[in-house]
């Protein structure tokens, strides 16, 4: 009866963690429509208790629109905008902020309640400390982000933030998948493999890089550099692939170096994926596995049309925002597909 009582009990757990990576992945994805609306240096304020409330009336929406007319973003780029336009940005950034508070009180409430009716195991203390440290730290990350597109010459964040503020959800979100995981699925279910194990963690690896500069080609606008396919402008090896004074600059700051990485790093992984897949239809086993082989492989095809219609589409700002976000979408699923076959 103990035994049952403690699968239960784990079960729930579990649960609440997969209702947290859906939150998360929600989280994740009104960042991106943040950043392709050009939304997130409309609050130039971090107030953790009362900026949950956005303004409530018109003198209050104009105190607003003020603070954000002293940014250079607005002097530069926005200087057109009437408060309409800025209720606009201004409601994808608060969005984004309350979505992020609403994530905590779900995990809070939670870790309450299984802490009350004793249903956290000794085992899960350290994770479930871990877990709420990552949160806190991406919640960090994301002021600093926003504090690096405030300062002045600044017409945007920082690419290099933005994408430590996206490969930390992208942490925060692998550990509480994996986390969840340990806890739903029967140890009957696991597939010993050495071989696959070590080729997955390499695909892991390249797509973690492959992450970082799908950050790089959002946070540099990259796409609209060479929004041409198969070629880059024109060529396979696109000039001015080593235009900044440094070489290693051109790794994180030059677009069209940028976006030929990321789209050599994307063909890459689906050669990868695709011979993971035929090593797995040799694996003899039953259920989970055997359900799940497939679906890596077609998530990273719809990903390469998904990016080739993103690039395609990146000069009409509406379009791009749509695809960009798909893109987005299908990429954090492909993510948390290859942590389900590692696990």
């Amino acid at each position: 009866m103990e035994v049952m009582s403690d699968k239960r009990a784990s079960k729930a757990v579990g649960i609440w963690l997969m209702i947290g990576v859906g939150m998360i992945v929600v989280q994740v994805i009104l960042g991106g429509i943040t950043r392709l609306t050009e939304s997130g240096l409309s609050i130039t304020e971090w107030k953790p208790l009362t900026g949950a409330l956005p303004p409530l009336n018109d003198s209050q929406w104009i105190a607003e629109f003020d603070k954000y007319k002293n940014t250079d973003q607005f002097r530069y780029v926005h200087a057109d905008f009437i408060l309409s336009d800025f209720k606009f940005i201004f409601f994808w950034e608060w969005f984004h902020r309350l979505w992020a508070r609403m994530l905590g009180v779900v995990f809070l409430i939670g870790f309450v309640y299984f802490l009350i009716r004793k249903q956290f195991k000794r085992e899960m203390v350290i994770p479930m400390v871990i877990l709420f440290l990552l949160g806190a730290l991406q919640a960090a990350i994301g002021w600093i982000m926003v504090q690096s597109g405030l300062v002045p010459e600044k017409l945007f964040v920082g690419h290099i933030e933005l994408t430590t503020h996206f490969i930390a959800a992208l942490i925060l979100l692998c550990y509480a998948f994996w986390f969840a995981l340990g806890l739903l699925i029967d140890k009957k279910n696991i597939v010993q493999d050495r071989s696959m194990h070590r080729l997955t963690l390499f695909i892991i690896a390249v797509l973690f890089i492959q992450l970082i500069y799908g950050g790089f080609m959002a946070g540099l606008k990259a796409a609209t550099a060479a929004p041409t396919w198969p070629d880059i402008n024109g060529a396979l090896i696109p000039a001015g692939l080593n235009s900044l004074s440094h070489w290693w600059n051109n790794l994180t700051d030059n677009k069209i170096a940028v976006q030929l990485i990321h789209r050599s790093l994307a063909y890459l992984l689906f050669v990868m994926i695709l011979v993971s897949w035929f090593i797995n239809k040799r694996i003899k086993s039953s259920g989970l596995f055997r359900s799940f082989k497939p679906i890596p492989l077609v998530l990273v095809a719809l990903q390469v049309l998904l990016g080739v219609l993103t690039v395609l589409n990146s000069p009409y700002a509406n379009r791009l925002v749509w695809f960009g976000i798909a893109h987005q979408f299908v990429g954090m699923l492909l993510l948390l597909s290859i942590i389900l076959m590692l696990f």
